[in-house]
């Protein structure tokens, strides 16, 4: 589908390229200049001297009892100067350095060591932040996701998102210039498929507008706000002026945005028939780690459009300032959630979500266009997940499980055709996240231990079997059993509570650390090494023996969880397609190392 901007380019040479290709999801377009927009916003108050600081500034929560003489003696080994907070620094263990260079670098360091309970980069509060933006009160669509007081969590900052769409205006060069209320916003380097070049700059106008719900200026005294409006963006140019461009372009667009650093991928555009290309592009794009959002469709019909519909996107669908869905947006069994995309059938260029763009007439004029479609309503989710990614989201499973869980219900059900999981909630999905491990254990590991553990007493002596309860139900196996396929999780949920913390003990983010997630996925925990190490030990100590058949046990239940449940990515194998045979192969084998422990025990 294509979005329909007031503009003279012939429709039918859009709709020939749209049969080669893919084209943005419609939006309809009441252009407005810039300057018409005299209303006033209110100021925060947050303090800018403090704001300007606290970009500097590393937070760390030693584990209580740390002292002093302690914590100096590492500093030379971070590159930092800690000093406590305050004078019950002593007895709370929060410290802080200012003038940090390299927080990633440092943030990693600092997590790593057992003594740290926590380190993040220092957050001001105030009252509630209120965008001074003139046009902010017009924007019904983010009071409707909740977006003031998400705000409150963070803004966005380090996350890159990708716009994968007809190009930003972003830059002065040539012909081109950028928008007044993109000033500011942060871009890293993107690339124009359409024309082969780096300057991938919007001669359309859609992608601009889609940009600009992303990450418009905020806070500026100047136009419009933005969701995630402290976030990179990384500027993709697929669709050309007409709003049409090829799937060969579109994937190779998301697996430069994979490869290039982008977290998060927003695909406005839709309509064209199922590509396998396009497919594994995006199968790429989540096996590094990254979120893809799409549009669901315009066409009003019970069936998502390519590329939402394919398997590991976020398929979004529009409601209007009603609530409810809109009249052109698509639905069914593959939509995720409904955004706010606009209806302008209610109260004309009100109904319609407003971001500056350019005029597509002229690329070097810049309007405020009020625009509608699930083109519109796919850059809210979008840039939510920013917020996630920086709120400390790992992954895409964690992204959106943060999303459907922070949904609103509607429909009287906790899911419909017309919804998906429900209207898309900032703070929701923010708060849904903050939960996560917490009181919560997977329990899906054990239960896959449980299924192979019966198959390996099926294949063991029949005689021999009875003799087998006393190891297994023995506190040796059973302990290394469950902690190995659920302990992490175990700890980090007994670490919420206080029973941990009276005890003083280092438990960072063990799930993180021991684990990892998404590309830094641990390769020793996806292996048979450890189950094999540990086995070594155990063909002459008999009592590690049980220990041993445990810890294999569950070394092959976890292996053939993240098989079945398509995780991690493994992204140091030297190619995707080897993710599953080496999970497999090393499932059997700690099997068979688990196995060999069992007959050893019950036969020495």
């Amino acid at each position: 589908m294509h979005p329909h901007p007031r503009s003279p380019a012939p429709s039918w040479r859009a709709l020939a390229l749209l049969a080669c290709g893919l084209a943005a999801c419609g939006a309809g377009m009441e252009a407005g200049d810039a300057a018409s927009a005299p209303l006033s916003g209110s100021e925060s108050v947050a303090d800018p001297d403090l704001l300007a600081q606290a970009e500097r500034t590393v937070v760390v929560d030693f584990v209580d009892g740390t002292t002093k003489a302690q914590f100096d003696s590492w500093e030379q080994a971070w590159g930092v100067d800690l000093e406590f907070n305050s004078e019950h620094g002593v007895v709370t263990g929060i410290t802080i350095a200012t003038g940090v260079e390299n927080s990633e670098g440092l943030l990693r360091s600092l997590r790593e060591h057992p003594a740290v309970e926590s380190a993040e980069m220092l957050s001001v509060y105030s009252t509630r932040f209120e965008p001074n933006d003139p046009g902010f009160d017009r924007q019904w669509n983010l009071k409707m996701i909740d977006m003031p007081a998400a705000w409150e969590h963070n803004r966005g900052k380090g996350v890159v998102v990708a716009v994968i769409d007809t190009g930003i205006a972003y830059e002065d060069r040539g012909d081109f210039r950028r928008v007044p209320d993109l000033k500011g916003v942060r871009f890293v380097p993107g690339y124009d498929f359409v024309n082969d070049t780096p300057h991938a700059n919007d001669d359309h106008g859609h992608g601009t507008h889609v940009a600009g719900t992303i990450a418009q200026a905020t806070h500026n005294k100047l136009g419009v706000a933005g969701i995630a409006h402290e976030a990179s963006l990384m500027p993709i140019k697929v669709l050309n002026h007409f709003g049409a461009g090829t799937s060969a372009d579109i994937a190779d667009a998301i697996r430069w945005a994979a490869d290039h650093g982008a977290q998060v991928i927003n695909l406005s555009l839709g309509g064209g028939m199922r590509s396998r290309v396009m497919e594994q592009a995006i199968a790429h794009a989540r096996a590094k780690g990254v979120t893809v959002v799409a549009a669901a469709g315009n066409r009003g019909i019970g069936k998502v459009e390519f590329p939402a519909a394919y398997d590991g996107v976020i398929a979004v669908g529009a409601v209007g300032p009603d609530g409810q869905r809109a009249p052109y947006s698509s639905y069914g069994a593959a939509l995720d959630l409904v955004a706010p995309g606009g209806n302008k059938s209610l109260g004309g260029d009100a109904g319609g979500v407003v971001q500056n763009t350019i005029d597509p007439r002229d690329p070097s004029r810049s309007i405020f266009g009020s625009y509608q479609g699930t083109s519109m309503a796919t850059p809210h989710v979008a840039g939510v997940a920013a917020l996630l990614y920086a709120a400390g989201a790992n992954d895409p499973d964690e992204v959106e499980r943060a999303l459907i869980a922070g949904a609103k219900p509607m429909g009287g059900a906790l899911r419909t055709d017309d919804h998906g999981h429900g209207l898309l909630n900032a703070r929701g999905a923010l708060e849904a996240l903050q939960q996560t491990g917490k009181g919560k254990v997977n329990w899906s590991p054990l239960a896959w231990a449980s299924v192979l553990l019966a198959g390996v007493l099926l294949t063991l002596r029949g005689r021999a079997r009875p003799g087998y309860l006393n190891v297994l139900f023995g506190p040796r196996f059973l302990i290394s059993l469950v902690l190995t396929t659920v302990g992490a999780f175990f700890l980090r949920w007994l670490g919420d509570g206080d029973t941990l913390n009276a005890a003083s003990l280092p438990l960072p983010d063990l799930e993180r650390i021991i684990f990892g997630r998404g590309r830094l996925a641990n390769p020793l925990m996806y292996s048979a090494l450890v189950p094999l190490l540990l086995s070594f030990a155990a063909i002459a100590r008999k009592s590690l023996r049980p220990v041993v058949a445990g810890v294999s046990i569950g070394f092959a239940a976890m292996l053939a969880y993240a098989a079945w449940s398509g995780a991690p990515a493994l992204a140091w194998l030297p190619f995707k397609a080897l993710a599953l045979p080496w999970l497999t192969v090393h499932a059997f084998i700690c099997l068979f190392i688990g196995r060999a422990m069992l007959r050893r025990e019950e036969g020495a």
